[in-house]
C-alpha cells in the first residue's frame, strides 16, 4: 500500500512538473523571450558585417597611401592624419560586449568615424593632383573605397534597424518584464552627431611655398 502511494505521488510530481514546465515555457513564449533571443541574434548577425566593412575599408588604407606618397607634393597632414586614423581604429579591441556597452561602442564609432573623415578629406585633396586624377591604379583604388563606404552605409542602416527592433521589444510591455527578469539591456545604435564635422574638407591653400 506505502508503496503504491509513493508511486502514485512520484508520477503526480511529474505531471506536475510537466505541466509547470509547459506553462513556463508559454509564458516566456507570450512574454517575448524567444524574440529576444532572435532579434539578439540578428543584431550581431548585423554587427559582424558591419565589422567586416570597416575591415574592408582598412585594407585599402595601405595601397592608397603608398599610391598618394608616389605624389612628391602631396599635403603630408592629410595623409598623417590618414595613417593616424587607421592604426587608432584598426587597434580598438571590439567583442561581442561591444554591443552592450554604449561606451565602448562610442569609441570605437567615433575612430572609425576619423577614419571615414580622413579618407574624405584625402580624397578631396587628391582632386588637386592631375598626376593622381590621371592615375589608374590611384582611380581603382578611389572606387573601391566608394564601394566600400557604400557598403558600410547599408550594413549600419541594417544593423540600427536590428537594434531599434531589439529596443522597442526591451521597453514594450509586457516583453519589458523578460528584459527585467533576465537583465536585456538596450543595445546602442550609431548615431551622427559628430560625423558631420569629420567629414568637413579641409581649406587648403595651394599658394604656399
Amino acid at each position: 500500500m506505502e508503496s503504491t502511494l509513493k508511486s502514485g505521488c512520484t508520477r503526480w510530481l511529474h505531471r506536475l512538473a510537466g505541466g509547470v514546465a509547459v506553462a513556463l515555457a508559454l509564458l516566456l513564449s507570450g512574454c517575448g523571450y524567444n524574440d529576444f533571443q532572435r532579434l539578439d541574434e540578428q543584431t550581431q548577425a548585423a554587427w559582424s558585417e558591419v565589422l567586416n566593412q570597416y575591415q574592408r575599408r582598412a585594407d585599402l588604407v595601405p595601397n592608397i597611401v603608398a599610391t598618394v606618397k608616389g605624389e612628391a607634393a602631396f599635403e603630408q597632414d592629410t595623409l598623417t592624419k590618414v595613417v593616424e586614423a587607421r592604426a587608432k581604429a584598426t587597434s580598438m579591441q571590439v567583442s561581442p560586449e561591444t554591443l552592450n556597452n554604449p561606451d565602448a561602442f562610442a569609441k570605437f564609432q567615433k575612430a572609425q568615424g576619423e577614419l571615414g573623415g580622413a579618407l574624405s578629406r584625402l580624397m578631396v585633396v587628391s582632386e588637386q593632383y592631375p598626376n593622381l586624377k590621371a592615375n589608374q591604379g590611384f582611380s581603382d583604388l578611389r572606387v573601391q573605397l566608394e564601394g566600400t563606404e557604400n557598403r558600410i552605409a547599408v550594413a549600419r542602416n541594417r544593423y540600427i534597424q536590428s537594434v531599434q527592433e531589439y529596443n522597442v521589444l526591451a521597453r514594450s510591455f509586457p516583453s519589458n518584464l523578460t528584459a527585467m527578469v533576465f537583465s536585456y539591456q538596450p543595445k546602442p545604435a550609431f548615431t551622427v552627431a559628430n560625423e558631420a564635422a569629420i567629414s568637413a574638407p579641409p581649406v587648403v591653400d595651394f599658394n604656399k611655398k
